[in-house]
């Protein structure tokens, strides 16, 4: 009975996993369709340069919010059509930082305010609600402290709003710091295919897209059609994108556009910026689904927006499946009468087959540092790893997603890292406090390395590459936490 309720649970999850990925699979065909007959035209000159507000939503920036100010006062914009709005929740030495700078500018003849509350409610969105009340801009444009826009950014983006009903215009992100270790390498090859394949795909077919957070811009009357800002999830980005797309609002995803951010260096960041995401995700679908569901919006976009806003579960199904592997690695070798479904659940390495040509292609696709074949063959497996090291901590997202467990936003600190000879450790915003959950991930490696060994036991090798790739990736998990916890 017991082999039974394995093998089902076991299947039942694989099978959910295969299902999301074909879904991805359908994204590629899409992304491929739009590369193969893209026409490269030169972007169009602004005949008019209707106003803007660019707003900066800082708590706590000390390391990054000079740069952040220095890129958005060059925008190569008229001075007079634009402004900038420092929405300071800060509690330490950056507000009086921020103050400073933003009185330098103003004299330098910028239209810069800075605007602080009384108490940090609602965080990010709530500090993005507060700077709509004064907001002069027809277009809102948002960008987090790390990231550095493009003196023709406002440009590029403003005339993407060719029709009325264009809500929101998003941009792809790069990296500043890629090389500097393999924990940003590997986030970065993560993120390229969800700023190549995954919003260009769902973009180009019609589907859902939604905003990144940052470097996007908005058309304001959509904010406030779609009800505003909202605090009420962890994702206020994806929370109002769907409430903006449900208005009959339509977003667009230009690939070619990057606007270049820090990436985290530090598990326990990685770490917070993950369970932020993943959890908030689940809050947000809690909240959407039922009004989403009931929508009139084609059945095309209801499938793939239930698959989006249901993509965390992957982290539980993964979860899951791992640890089921290695009593399933059992059942195998012990049970003959299973055989037959042994030999038919080989269909599932397809799912697998997806994700390679997912990443292989979002591989090739980004001009300026294509990936060589072995590039790519070191770099993926390392990608698998990581994300498989994170199933755990990703899991316990989900779940306090599921059962309504609020949680405050952690902010991604910030460190100004770019080279391999900058140093990070001595950053006053990181915590040293070791996580309970890297006890368990420790012993999670161990039991990962138990399946390796039962491969050679058995002389059964079809499972080995999934538990080399756990056993790694919650090796390095725990291993880059405990290290990092420590050096601090």
């Amino acid at each position: 009975m017991t082999e039974i309720i394995v093998i089902t649970l076991y299947t039942v999850c694989i099978s959910l996993i295969l299902l999301m990925t074909l879904g991805r699979g359908y994204l590629i065909l899409s992304y491929l369709n739009y590369s193969k007959n893209k026409i490269n035209t030169q972007t169009p000159e602004l005949t008019e340069y209707p106003f803007v507000t660019i707003q900066l939503p800082i708590y706590n920036e000390l390391y990054v919010v000079d740069r952040l100010i220095r890129f958005c006062t060059r925008m190569d914009y008229p001075k007079d059509r634009f402004e900038i709005q420092l929405l300071d929740d800060s509690t330490d030495e950056t507000k009086a930082l921020v103050a400073r700078l933003v009185s330098e500018k103003s004299e330098q003849g910028h239209l810069i305010y800075h605007i602080t509350r009384d108490k940090n409610i609602g965080y990010k969105a709530g500090a993005l609600a507060e700077g709509m009340k004064s907001a002069k801009g027809e277009f809102i444009a948002i960008f987090d402290s790390d990231f550095l826009p493009g003196k023709d950014f406002l440009k590029k983006t403003i005339v993407e709003f060719t029709e009325d009903k264009i809500g929101m215009v998003q941009t792809g992100w790069d990296h500043l710091n890629l090389d500097y270790s393999l924990l940003t390498k590997s986030q970065a090859f993560g993120l390229d295919a969800h700023f190549t394949i995954e919003q260009t795909g769902r973009n180009k077919a019609g589907l859902l897209i939604n905003f990144n957070g940052t470097a996007g811009i908005w058309r304001k009357t959509c904010i406030e059609d779609a009800g505003g800002w909202e605090h009420d999830t962890l994702t206020e980005d994806l929370d109002l994108s769907y409430r903006a797309q449900l208005k009959g609002w339509v977003f667009k995803f230009i690939e070619d556009i990057r606007t270049p951010a820090e990436l985290p260096v530090e598990m326990g960041a990685i770490k917070s910026q993950q369970f932020r995401w993943t959890k908030g995700s689940v809050e947000t679908a809690k909240k959407i689904l039922p009004e989403f569901i009931q929508s009139a919006l084609p059945f095309k976009q209801k499938l793939f927006g239930l698959l989006h806003l249901l993509n965390p579960f992957i982290f539980v199904l993964m979860f899951v499946t791992g640890v089921l592997s290695i009593p399933l690695l059992y059942i195998k070798n012990q049970n003959q009468q299973f055989d037959t479904y042994f030999n038919f659940a080989s269909i599932f390495i397809l799912g697998f087959l997806i994700m390679i040509l997912f990443h292989w292609i979002t591989s090739r696709s980004i001009l300026h540092r294509k990936l060589t074949f072995w590039e790519f063959f070191k770099l993926f497996p390392t990608f698998c790893s990581i994300s498989l090291g994170l199933s755990y901590h990703n899991t316990k997202a989900v779940l306090e997603g599921v059962i309504g467990k609020k949680s405050p936003f952690i902010r991604t600190p910030k460190f100004n890292v770019r080279k391999l000879k900058d140093q990070f450790l001595n950053n006053k915003y990181l915590n040293n406090r070791l996580s309970p959950s890297t006890f368990t991930e420790i012993l999670l490696s161990v039991y990962f390395l138990s399946g390796i060994f039962l491969a050679f036991y058995y002389n059964d090798y079809g499972l080995l590459p999934f538990h080399l790739m756990l056993f790694a990736g919650f090796s390095l998990i725990s291993g880059y936490s405990i290290a990092h916890a420590r050096a601090k």
